[in-house]
């Protein structure tokens, strides 16, 4: 099996760690972070290393190297820490579930992560260091830039195209043919009709709560 080395100790990589074990042809056999948080000498039953000089340690020629940094200022953290590990001459290989439904031609970028349940549908196009969570539905002749993250039960619908460092949440809807600009946050629940100037935030109008017992309802 391909070692790999897992960068990060947070929740995210805990779950890469268990995906690549149980659904890829990697073996996780390296933990890593920035030295100043290195707390620890092991991490899931895999060495924990500084990143500063891993290359010197376990060479590129023998490792590759997954980024478990999730959308920590906006995809920046992940997309700096991706170009160093670049920079060190590692392979970056993405994770595609065995349980999604992957329609397009196109090859996927490096260092991407795409969970169970997404449909990504024909000629669309994903970037390098990306995240789909699991559920999104990725519509026809599309392009999920680099450095995105989209959460759970999205539907980003034909021809989109999601800019660079893009934060898309739960239950997020954006209509056929719609850009999101570089830098967007678009809040969960949101609906997306026109496109979007670089560094929008959009959030929806919030639930009411009634002065009501639910028993007072007739279902």
């Amino acid at each position: 099996m391909k070692k790999l080395i897992i960068f990060g100790q947070g929740l995210y990589a805990e779950i890469a760690h268990q995906y690549f074990t149980d659904d890829s042809d990697y073996e996780v056999a390296i933990s890593t972070v920035d030295d100043d948080y290195r707390k620890q000498d092991e991490y899931l039953n895999t060495p924990m290393v500084n990143f500063s000089n891993i290359e010197d340690v376990y060479a590129p020629s023998e490792f590759d190297l997954f980024v478990a940094v999730s959308y920590t200022e906006m995809n920046h953290l992940r997309k700096r820490i991706y170009h160093e590990a670049k920079q060190k001459g590692y392979n970056l290989p993405s994770y595609v579930s065995s349980r999604c439904s992957w329609m397009t031609k196109y090859p996927i970028g490096e260092n991407c992560f795409i969970f169970e349940d997404n449909t990504v549908q024909p000629f669309t196009k994903i970037g390098n260091n990306v995240i789909l969570w699991s559920g999104n539905h990725i519509g026809h002749h599309g392009h999920i830039k680099d450095h995105n993250f989209v959460s759970s039960h999205v539907v980003v619908s034909g021809q989109c195209v999601v800019e660079e460092n893009c934060f898309i949440g739960v239950n997020s809807t954006i209509g056929h043919k719609v850009t999101i600009g570089k830098e967007s946050l678009i809040g969960a629940g949101s609906v997306i009709t026109k496109d979007t100037e670089e560094g929008s935030v959009f959030v929806p109008q919030k639930s009411i709560k009634l002065d009501r017992h639910s028993r007072s309802f007739k279902l």
